[in-house]
């Protein structure tokens, strides 16, 4: 029997209950593989009214999971409310997502998907990492720096070399070995994940026109140009600095199969503008295949049953693939 993919809830003020119910609820028309919710079935129940199976076992998930949707983990204090974030609802969007990272890292559940969290909320508790993404790394054992966030939709894969740091700060925190980490995580990860034998990696200048060969800033010639020639010395597919305002058109983004930008913007707008509804956020790098959603808790909204679950099809749609795919890689290279 296949195992199930893990879901954690996110924080339960917000909208992950309902996209997670509402995904199960289009399971059949999405095709979606077996899947479990971690965290309280309570958060679930006040926002959905479809059958919920609680279940104490993740092996016992695929076979609830035709009639009802299975919910792994225990309940907090007191049920939260839609749409109130606190430390409560922090609390046990923290429990949720450490339990269900510990399933998959033990092999109960095949990959992991998350749904979102409130990172204000989650330091207002004492959380110490950026985000979910660190806080995975390292429970995997891995270095934060080479855990890489790509975003991916349907036409478009984009990587962020930084990330959440003011734009004044991303000159000073780009080097070549930092765009070499990344691009080799990329390359392996799309291999890996996707089955991309040869991966195609495009990268954005940090200026407009990539700097106009440093008339106009001088990262391109000093950091991407020497990292690029040593990524293609290794036998990785590399091109550029490109002008990013001309990278994201159809006939563009069919030369390559990931675009590397330098910053946050630079490689969200594109993705967001394309993917907004079906966007998904792949942490490439773990031993443990990682997806979630490319939105945020919304809580402006939850409770309302106007959320769109669609991000949340793809991240599940998405981890399973990739969870298919890591085998066949793991075989094909056990053959060799």
């Amino acid at each position: 029997m296949i195992r199930p993919l893990a879901v954690a809830l996110g924080d339960p003020a917000g909208i992950g209950p309902e996209i997670v119910a509402k995904a199960w609820s289009a399971r059949q028309q999405h095709a979606l593989a077996p899947f479990f919710a971690v965290g309280d079935a309570r958060a679930i129940a006040r926002v959905w009214s479809g059958p919920i199976a609680p279940i104490d076992d993740p092996a016992r998930a695929a076979a609830a999971f035709d009639e009802a949707l299975p919910v792994f983990g225990g309940s907090g204090a007191r049920a939260i409310e839609p749409g109130h974030p606190d430390g409560e609802s922090a609390r046990a969007a923290h429990d949720a997502l450490e339990l269900a990272v510990g399933l998959t890292r033990s092999g109960a559940a095949r990959a992991l998907v998350t749904a979102p969290v409130s990172k204000v909320e989650l330091y207002r508790i004492g959380f110490r990492h950026p985000g979910q993404t660190e806080f995975i790394a390292e429970r995997c054992g891995i270095a934060p720096d080479n855990a890489v966030m790509m975003l991916a939709g349907p036409t478009l894969r984009v990587v962020p070399i930084t990330t959440h740091v003011p734009l004044a700060a991303v000159s000073g925190l780009l080097s070549v070995d930092l765009v070499l980490a990344k691009a080799r995580v990329t390359a392996r990860g799309l291999t890996r994940n996707f089955g991309i034998e040869r991966p195609r990696l495009a990268f954005a200048g940090v200026n407009p026109h990539a700097g106009e060969d440093g008339a106009i800033g001088r990262e391109e010639l000093d950091i991407l140009v020497p990292a690029i020639a040593q990524l293609c010395d290794e036998g990785i597919d590399a091109v550029g600095p490109l002008a990013a305002d001309t990278m994201f058109h159809p006939r563009a983004r069919a030369t390559y199969d990931a675009a590397l930008c330098c910053y946050h913007d630079q490689a969200l707008i594109p993705i967001k503008t394309l993917h907004f509804d079906e966007g998904v956020n792949m942490t490439l790098g773990l031993p443990i295949v990682r997806t979630s959603p490319d939105h945020g808790t919304a809580f402006g909204i939850a409770g309302r049953d106007i959320a769109e679950p669609g991000a949340m099809i793809a991240a599940i749609r998405m981890a399973a693939s990739a969870a298919e795919q890591r085998q066949a890689y793991a075989r094909e290279q056990g053959a060799q």
